[in-house]
């Protein structure tokens, strides 16, 4: 499900020199058992019909995402009873799984329109669980509040050739940043769209962006984020105010009811 970019010169617009190009990344990892995955698994696989991208816990019932990832080939967004989360999944085996309840894709983003750099800065999506996962099983990750700093970041994902098993690339490099817009050498492939990208500076992981996609810097291959605050913050909004209502029940109690003798209606919301 991951796209690439095909924008001439979008390297160049982020200056990135050779130099900071070559700096020292590690090689990606995979996690072959639960007890290495277990300080990720909070990172999952987010499957629909056609495929799968990585989404991250950022709250108990909230998968975050890129937005191509919520989008069919048609350009129309994926129901939500089509998609389904599967945390830490590693070999068949999903530390929690949930069914989607609502998908908010940030109104930045113009799905069937080719992933330009208009595209990457808004390729950002919040999936809501229909149950939460508690705490206690899964501790969501944080979104990083400032901007992507410099110095090496990590990466965990899933990926073509390894769709079952978390990844993780311990240390890649920020190449670049413009317009909110960040380059990366970080080791990506198809399926690792929505990828959380993280910063350590202060103790446990932060996500300090997502994967949207990648491209060439000469004979290397990069891939492109976006800063996050203030698209998570609009995608939060978004989904509060799209959410669907609670569903009224209508019951009659007859002449007969040792609750009523009037035929009266009583209607009963059931909580969100």
């Amino acid at each position: 499900m991951m796209k690439i970019l095909k924008i001439c010169g979008l390297v160049l617009a982020l200056g990135i020199s050779a130099g900071v190009a070559d700096a020292q990344s590690s090689k990606l990892r995979s996690l072959d058992t639960e007890n290495d995955a277990k300080a990720w698994q909070s990172v999952g696989r987010l499957d629909t019909k056609s495929g799968f991208c990585t989404g991250t816990l950022i709250a108990p019932d909230l998968v975050l995402t890129a937005a191509h990832c919520v989008y069919g080939r048609n350009g129309k967004m994926i129901a939500p009873a089509d998609m389904k989360f599967q945390a830490g999944l590693t070999h068949g085996q999903a530390a929690a799984e949930r069914v989607v309840a609502q998908i908010e894709a940030h109104v930045g983003y113009v799905p069937n329109r080719r992933l330009d750099m208009r595209n990457v800065r808004h390729d950002v999506a919040l999936v809501r669980l229909e149950e939460p996962i508690p705490t206690h099983e899964l501790d969501p990750f944080a979104v990083h509040a400032g901007d992507v700093p410099d110095g090496p970041v990590s990466v965990v994902s899933y990926g073509q050739g390894r769709s079952d098993q978390l990844s993780r690339q311990n240390q890649c490099q920020v190449l670049g940043r413009q317009d909110r817009i960040i380059a990366l050498d970080c080791d990506v492939t198809f399926g690792s769209s929505g990828a959380p990208v993280f910063t350590h500076l202060n103790g446990r992981g932060r996500i300090a962006s997502i994967i949207s996609g990648g491209g060439k810097f000469g004979d290397k291959e990069v891939a492109y984020g976006m800063a996050l605050p203030v698209l998570v913050s609009d995608l939060k909004r978004q989904m509060r105010a799209n959410a669907p209502r609670p569903t009224a029940k209508v019951r009659r109690l007859g002449i007969g009811s040792n609750k009523s003798s009037t035929g009266a209606k009583f209607v009963t919301v059931n909580g969100s």
